[in-house]
């Protein structure tokens, strides 16, 4: 058995005044402090409470926005979602062809791999990106020159089924990479509209696209999303989606491309939840009020935890339990957060004084949103901290 301390008091005292010490806080690899970071919410503004009432965030943001691509109007972007409007083919879609009561050309067809209908004794028909009524024109004119008919028959082209698309999408998004849309997983297929006639699908719109490119980011311009198709380039205005209108959803075929270009700013206006919108926010929290021996007894997931899009660095805390309790022993606690700008990949730390963090009137500006990927760890306070380094003492002397 080990002997008592001597002079465990004094110990205590020393251990206790080197916890209270004032630890400096995270170095930023970014310019937090005049607030150039990604979001002016990250700086540190000092201010006292009486002066607090005049927020700056949301014109720091403003201030270094580039116009909309799209401009104010959207006009380019009305005559680019007529030009790619409707329900366009792909290869590899499944295509039920009719020609009357003709057995010959009558069934159904998979669009090959070059993008053409092949039908029975007729040249190929093109049929990439283009609409039912279109490769009925086509199959009509070829059945009237390969002298099958000598007017033009009953024609029908209707889909039977829609493939899945590689598209790649690229910019303003949290990850720009190729992905593959739409389908339908074969445990989920409707035997009855397996044997229907006719097809559809939102799987297949731009809309998923962005969402399975992790949504778009905060700096992104919506008014000007662009869409790469064989050898001409379409920009579409998709800042309706945010008031509930979605009308430019186009169908994206196998081989577009996706750009979402940046204005260069943090804008409040896209953290929120919209088609176009990251599905949530996953966060690394670590909760360690008293110490635990894990999250989980804490009400935190193993791992992560998700959040609403939108949800801000005070409402993680609070869901953390790292607020409340006991006014005596459980105030006076902080916390980081660990958050990397999307853009130029440069890490940030920020460490706020939850009371403080309460109390400020210009909480809005000194409260940033959270992203995909951050994390947040809890401190416990001064008291929290002396009944910790009691208790290590008493193991000492025994």
């Amino acid at each position: 058995m080990m002997k008592p301390l001597k002079n465990g008091t004094a110990i205590l005292a020393v251990l206790s005044l080197s916890s209270c010490a004032q630890i400096d806080p995270p170095d930023n690899l970014e310019p937090i402090a005049s607030g150039d970071g990604y979001q002016a919410q990250y700086r540190e503004p000092h201010v006292s409470r009486n002066a607090a009432g005049f927020l700056q965030s949301r014109a720091m943001n403003e201030a270094r926005c580039r116009p909309p691509g799209g401009g104010t109007g959207g006009k380019g972007a009305g005559t680019a979602q007529a030009a790619l409007a409707g329900e366009r083919f792909t290869r590899n879609d499944l295509v039920n062809v009719r020609v009357g009561e003709d057995e010959t050309f009558n069934g159904d067809y998979v669009i090959s791999r070059d993008g053409t209908l092949k039908l029975p004794f007729l040249p190929p028909v093109r049929a990439q990106g283009r609409t039912a009524a279109q490769i009925e024109d086509d199959i009509a004119a070829k059945l009237l020159a390969e002298d099958f008919y000598a007017e033009r028959p009953r024609l029908s082209v209707r889909a039977a089924d829609f493939a899945s698309v590689t598209v790649g999408v690229s910019g303003a998004v949290f990850e720009p990479k190729a992905v593959e849309i739409g389908g339908v997983p074969g445990d989920q297929v409707d035997s009855r509209r397996q044997g229907a006639l006719g097809a559809s699908t939102e799987a297949r719109n731009l809309s998923a696209a962005l969402r399975a490119a992790g949504g778009v980011r905060p700096d992104a311009d919506v008014s000007a999303i662009e869409v790469r198709r064989g050898s001409s380039v379409y920009r579409l205005d998709m800042r309706g989606v945010f008031e509930g209108q979605n009308a430019v959803d186009i169908m994206l075929l196998t081989g577009d491309e996706v750009n979402v270009p940046s204005r260069g700013c943090f804008q409040e206006d896209l953290m929120r939840p919209s088609p176009i919108s990251p599905p949530g926010v996953t966060l690394f929290l670590s909760n360690l009020t008293q110490p635990a021996t894990g999250n989980a007894i804490s009400a935190i997931g193993r791992e992560v935890r998700e959040f609403p899009y939108g949800t801000r660095y005070l409402q993680a805390v609070v869901d953390t339990n790292c607020v409340g309790g006991a006014r005596a022993t459980s105030a006076h606690r902080s916390s980081v957060l660990f958050s990397r700008n999307p853009v130029t990949q440069v890490s940030v730390v920020i460490e706020r004084n939850i009371e403080d963090l309460l109390r400020r009137a210009d909480r809005d500006d000194y409260d940033p949103f959270l992203l995909p990927g951050d994390a947040i760890a809890c401190y416990d306070s001064t008291i929290t901290n002396i009944g910790e380094l009691g208790r290590l003492i008493g193991a000492f002397k025994y």
